[in-house]
This record gives structure tokens, C-alpha cells and sequence, in this order.
């Protein structure tokens, strides 16, 4: 009888201080084409709404901000571009007025990637790519990936939404790409030391 009852405390104690994974933590493993995500379980993923994309995922949003986010994966068979010529585009989606970004180089289990982080006046797309029509939209941020994966080529991710959602998704996206944090590296722009 007196162990019955020790084990029924230990197992309240346990209940109450054990550490438990909150929604956030927990993951979901996804195939896109020939890389594996670790998503939380959190992110919806959708059917891909064009042809150019590989997987899409929508990031419930955080309070205090009025959209949701949204993570896209591109691969192209090998195109798409270099490392540079995306970040370079990826940056000019963004009003050069008060922009702030920095760019991250590191090693995932995947592959090599780079990462940029930027965060100002985004030129949301309105309708179709084809019609180059945007809306600039002030507080977002944009995590962008180039994900260097060997013998298939590179993979392109791209987190964009209001700077709150997103700041909050930015570990979540280095646990997606299996990313190894403590050997991620800011990279200055060339001539500053």
C-alpha cells in the first residue's frame, strides 16, 4: 500500500514538473522532392498553388499581427541560380527606405546553405507572378534559404509574413533544414570588416 501510494506522488510530481513540448516543438517530417523537412506540426502545408513550387506551408500567426506567414520551397533541377544572383533578389523585394539585413552562411545535414534576414517594406505580390504587381507591405520579414544539397542541386526556401510571425518561425526553420546552428556564421558585405 505505501508503495502504491509513493508511485501515485511520483507520478503527479512528474506530471507537474516534467518539462513538456509545447505544439511548436513538436515536428512532422515532409519529403520535398529530394530533401526531408522537419516542420512543426504547427505549420499547415497546401497543395502547391503553381507549378514553380515544391512544397508551401502556412504559419499560424502570432499575437499581434493580422496575417499569417508562409514558407515556400523551390526547386529547380539544378537552376534557379547561384547563391548570390537570389540573395541579390530576394533583397530587392524589399524597399530599399529602412531595410536591415544580414546574410548567414552555415552547414545543415542536407547540405551547405546560406541564409538571408531581412526585415522592412516588403513589395507583396498581388496576383499572378506574371503581372509584377505588388503592395508594399511595412513590418515584414523575409528568412530566405539556399539550400546546397549534394548531386541534386539547390533548394530555395523562402519565410515571408509580418516581422513578429516570422521572427518567432526563424528557429523553426533551422530544425525544418536540420541546420547546424552553433557552426552558422554572419558574413559582413564585402569591404567591411
Amino acid at each position: 500500500m505505501l508503495r502504491a501510494k509513493h508511485l501515485s506522488l511520483l507520478v503527479l510530481t512528474l506530471l507537474f514538473v516534467a518539462p513538456t513540448l509545447s505544439a511548436a516543438d513538436k515536428t512532422k517530417k515532409v519529403m520535398a522532392k529530394d530533401i526531408t523537412l522537419n516542420v512543426p506540426t504547427t505549420w499547415k502545408q497546401s497543395p502547391a498553388s503553381n507549378n514553380l513550387r515544391t512544397a508551401q506551408f502556412a504559419i499560424p500567426k502570432v499575437e499581434g499581427d493580422r496575417d499569417d506567414a508562409e514558407l515556400v520551397v523551390y526547386f529547380f533541377g539544378g537552376a534557379g541560380g547561384g547563391v548570390n544572383a537570389n540573395l541579390e533578389r530576394w533583397s530587392g523585394q524589399f524597399q530599399p527606405g529602412g531595410k536591415k539585413q544580414k546574410i548567414y552562411k552555415g552547414e545543415a545535414k542536407q547540405g551547405e546553405y546560406y541564409l538571408l534576414d531581412i526585415t522592412g517594406v516588403y513589395n507583396k505580390p498581388i496576383g499572378p507572378p506574371i503581372n509584377r504587381q505588388t503592395n508594399p507591405t511595412p513590418g515584414y520579414q523575409m528568412l530566405a534559404v539556399v539550400l546546397m544539397v549534394k548531386d541534386k542541386g539547390n533548394y530555395f526556401l523562402k519565410l515571408t509574413g509580418p516581422q513578429k510571425t516570422v521572427a518567432a518561425a526563424s528557429k523553426a526553420l533551422r530544425v525544418a533544414i536540420d541546420a547546424d546552428v552553433k557552426k552558422e556564421a554572419e558574413l559582413k558585405p564585402e569591404g567591411e570588416k
